[in-house]
């Protein structure tokens, strides 16, 4: 059975409740940028970063994304158990309702049958915005020292 989050679903609404959003680029308002993206971030702040950053964005791969698991030939498709890969960082945000904890958790599962190394950092008070809004530099720090214990 899929585990789809509520808050992932509501986040996502206005882009699939309209079919033909697939061919279209949308962009979220500033409404539902703040619960997608600036849910742990203040008013004031997550309508910042959605003037700053949000555009237009196509919404096929978010179609593709979500039929993933019912075709065996999705451009989503990554395969977990590939050997050969490089390191893999997975960074969550403790308050994220775009992709929240059980997703994350459940990503860095499914890659536990590949030797290559998979690690996960949370930012437990942080929202899906962590590497654009004001406390980026401590994403980045974590990264960095994530790096620099892989060699790289």
């Amino acid at each position: 059975m899929l585990q789809l989050p509520l808050s992932q679903l509501r986040g996502s609404l206005s882009i699939f409740a309209n079919p033909a959003n697939r061919h279209k680029a949308v962009s979220l308002t500033a409404k539902e940028f703040r619960y997608s993206f600036g849910n742990a971030l203040t008013e004031e702040e997550s309508d910042a970063l959605h003037e700053r950053w949000t555009i237009p964005s196509p919404a096929r791969p978010l179609f593709e994304a979500a039929a993933a698991a019912l075709s065996p030939h999705s451009p989503a498709a990554v395969d977990t158990a590939n050997e050969d890969r490089g390191p893999l960082l997975l960074t969550m945000g403790g308050k994220d309702h775009t992709v929240p904890e059980a997703i994350t958790k459940s990503t860095l599962k499914q890659y536990r049958h590949s030797e290559a190394v998979t690690d996960l950092v949370e930012f437990t008070d942080r929202g899906h915005s962590l590497t654009i809004d004001a406390g980026w530099r401590e994403v980045a720090d974590a990264c960095l020292a994530w790096l620099n214990k892989q060699g790289l």
